[in-house]
């Protein structure tokens, strides 16, 4: 790959003597470690040849390790099994503030068991002072978990001081080393810690192995039953090929320690002094202890600069992790950075680089370059611009622009609830449909033949695509219109474009591809509004025409009312997955063709057959949309999940995590008001939640109309309309999701 990468505490790539040692227990010594004959007994003195490779890493004797699945795992097996183990003697466990999850986790779920946890805060560097330890600890503290080195700023924790506290006190003494092997000296004895952690896919070993170093006469209660692997502490078939790998790494890091280190330390300090030459010492400001810091480590916070956009700005470049992450509701900011009480305005720009053995001097300074470009374009207030000759056509992916993915960005329900409920209703008796409902779009009547439907809608890309997200982002905002059984009239563009990221021909194709979908809808767009933004977005504010009376609300579904929709859902999930590399061109280019098409045919034969409700299923999702509809209507309904039309790429890319954060908050929002049954997967609940862009419309109407409908719809092309669900009482909105 042509991008740099700098991302080295994520993960390492495995090294060439690693995978050539592997490569022989892929092939022909393939043989289970516990069977007699010679293909089992080449396996299990593999196994041993590499505990004594990592023992010697660590200097610990090859009896005192236990190979595991990975870092994770080992804490898992250290923290619990420690606590409770030594449960009869005590129930308190001390921590820190700046822990992985792998730690935190565990930590909260001992608690949870009934372990008095107690977490220790850290300075401006990220370090434990051993004198908080000291008023922290008790006699009934059975074991203190503190990490060597942190994954995000690379301050090193004074463990040799906390293990010597903890020990007087009687308490074990537990370090995750997973960042720290390999790249500073790591010696048991010398640390005086009881219990170690390592995972393999740092120190260039494969994923999925692992280390626990667990001092002897140590007693740990057993994770994992069943056979006696492991010496009785393990169970389960050993991962020969992993542990040959881990092993052999281990040996290289010990071989390579010295060298290696004055390399990680060289590249991150040129890597620091370029970006102190390029932008300033007031432009950025470092992460962690000046000192006492991981060689290959830099954390550096970017002023008022969003570090997902800075990373989007350089990510086909460069490959770095960000601290922070800011979206709709706020910024979130790492644990970590927070623990180190990192002012907002900073934290919220952090990235870290971490260099590695294949780190060079021109991958740095390119780097260097590359970054500060790029902060140079976001700085506020700044006049950058995109560099002469910078994307080209067919270059751009607008969706590397953005957080969020079209109507999935929007704010969580709960809090535009919250938000909307404190505002007071229109008073003008003209107003038909205003904010005291959850429908779609206002209605305002201006003489008893003509009432004016009005509706904005905007958002940030859900395809890479310019043309298309103008055509998708249009198609949403008419769908508005439609959804109230209105005819649209004209409307007028909303953008928000980064000029300093994006060539000016980007908003040309985007206000292209609006046009000549409007146009399709038989109207024209005659104006609008632009501002300069950090992100691309864009939208319309569409006028609609109706007749008083033949307003469709949202909020008018009846008992006994079936519910008829009339597009799959899953293009949430879909998008997601195409921004992340998981899905395909082909599903891609299918979803956005179904995001861009018109809900005006499923509009027409709603108006020609009649309903009493409808609304579109946006941002909110299906569930969330049905929460409305059946809360406004003050009904109860049950949705047929095996009915619902879905798109089929979407349940293994849901299952395989691309899942939007709004469909989450989706989730959530409904959880009070939604009764799943047994059987309904957890993949199936994110579905029905996952946040749309201009998906179809949710129809209610009279039972005697359905089979009309569906012809109307079908005969219209809207073919994968279907009965989803019906109302079945009076009620308070609530939902019943049956197979």
């Amino acid at each position: 790959m042509d991008t740099i990468y700098l991302d080295y505490n994520a993960t390492t790539p495995i090294a060439r003597e690693v995978a050539e040692a592997m490569a022989p227990y892929l092939y022909e010594h393939f043989g289970n470690p516990s069977s007699s004959h010679p293909y089992g007994v080449v396996t299990k003195r593999a196994i041993v040849t590499a505990r004594a490779e990592v023992a010697a890493l660590i200097g610990c004797q090859p009896v005192e390790l236990i190979f595991t699945s990975g870092g994770t795992e080992s804490n898992n097996y250290a923290i619990k099994g420690a606590a409770l183990a030594l449960r009869e003697r005590g129930n308190h466990i001390i921590t820190s503030a700046v822990e992985h999850p792998a730690v935190t986790e565990v930590c909260r779920w001992l608690e949870g068991q009934g372990f008095r946890l107690t977490v220790l805060e850290v300075d401006e560097h990220g370090l434990v002072d051993p004198a908080d330890l000291e008023r922290a600890i008790t006699a009934d503290t059975v074991l203190v978990t503190v990490m060597h080195a942190n994954n995000e700023v690379g301050t090193i924790e004074p463990i040799v001081e906390l293990a010597a506290i903890a020990h007087q006190h009687g308490a074990l003494m537990h370090t995750d080393a997973a960042q720290s092997i390999g790249k500073i000296p790591v010696d048991v004895d010398a640390l005086g810690v009881d219990l170690l952690s390592i995972a393999g896919h740092k120190v260039y070993a494969p994923k999925g192995v692992g280390a626990l170093y667990i001092r002897g006469g140590t007693a740990l209660a057993k994770q994992l039953h069943g056979a006696d692997h492991e010496s009785d502490r393990r169970p389960g078939t050993e991962n020969v090929l992993g542990i040959v790998g881990l092993g052999r790494a281990c040996m290289l890091a010990a071989r390579d320690l010295d060298k290696n280190g004055a390399h990680f330390l060289a590249m991150r300090d040129r890597l620091h002094d370029a970006f102190a030459a390029e932008l300033g010492d007031q432009v950025f400001r470092l992460n962690g202890h000046p000192q006492k810091r991981l060689p290959n480590t830099l954390s550096l916070s970017f002023l008022g600069i969003e570090a997902n956009t800075l990373l989007a700005e350089i990510g086909e470049q460069v490959a770095a992790s960000a601290g922070a992450a800011c979206h709709a509701d706020g910024i979130d900011v790492s644990a970590v950075l927070e623990a180190m009480q990192v002012p907002i305005e900073w934290a919220m720009g952090t990235i870290r680089f971490s260099v590695g053995r294949g780190t060079s001097s021109d991958d740095v300074d390119r780097a260097a370059s590359i970054v500060s470009e790029a902060v140079r374009r976001l700085l506020p207030g700044s006049a950058g611009s995109v560099p002469e000759g910078k994307l080209e056509k067919g270059e751009v992916k607008l969706t590397h622009y953005t957080h969020g993915l079209g109507c999935a960005c929007k704010l969580r329900p709960q809090a535009l609830e919250e938000i909307l409920a404190a505002l007071p209703p229109a008073m003008d008796p003209e107003v038909l449909v205003g904010t005291d409902t959850a429908d779609d779009a206002a209605v305002y009547r201006v003489s008893d033949e003509i009432a004016i439907v009005q509706t904005v809608d905007f958002f940030t890309p859900i395809v890479d695509d310019p043309y298309m997200f103008g055509a998708i982002s249009a198609a949403n905002s008419l769908s508005d219109i439609y959804a109230m059984g209105a005819r649209p009239l004209f409307a007028l563009n909303i953008v928000g474009f980064p000029d300093k990221r994006l060539p000016l021909w980007v908003l040309e194709e985007i206000l292209r591809g609006a046009h000549d979908k409007a146009a399709e809808a038989d109207i024209s767009i005659i104006g609008g509004h632009t501002v300069e933004d950090l992100e691309p977005k864009f939208g319309l504010a569409v006028t609609g025409i109706i007749h008083p009376d033949h307003v469709i609300p949202n909020s008018a579904a009846l008992p006994g009312d079936a519910l008829i929709l009339t597009k799959p859902l899953g293009v949430g999930i879909i998008s997601t997955a195409v921004k992340s590399g998981l899905a395909d061109e082909t599903i891609a280019r299918e979803t956005g063709e179904l995001m861009a098409t018109l809900n005006r045919a499923a509009c027409e034969a709603m108006v020609e057959v009649g309903a009493n409700a409808c609304t579109d299923i946006t941002g909110f999702g299906l569930l969330g949309h049905l929460r409305e509809m059946a809360a406004g209507s003050q009904v109860d309904v049950t949705l047929s999940a095996s009915a619902v039309p879905t798109l089929p790429a979407a349940w293994d890319l849901a299952g395989a995590g691309a899942v939007p954060g709004g469909t989450l908050n989706n989730l959530t929002f409904v959880s009070d008001h939604v009764t799943f049954a047994p059987s309904i997967s957890r993949v199936e609940q994110l579905i029905l939640a996952d946040a749309q862009t201009s998906g179809g419309l949710l129809i209610s109407l009279p039972e005697s109309r359905v089979d009309a409908l569906l012809a109307a719809l079908h005969e219209r092309g809207v073919q994968v309309a279907a009965r989803i669900g019906q109302v079945t009482a009076i009620g308070v909105g609530n939902i019943e999701v049956q197979v």
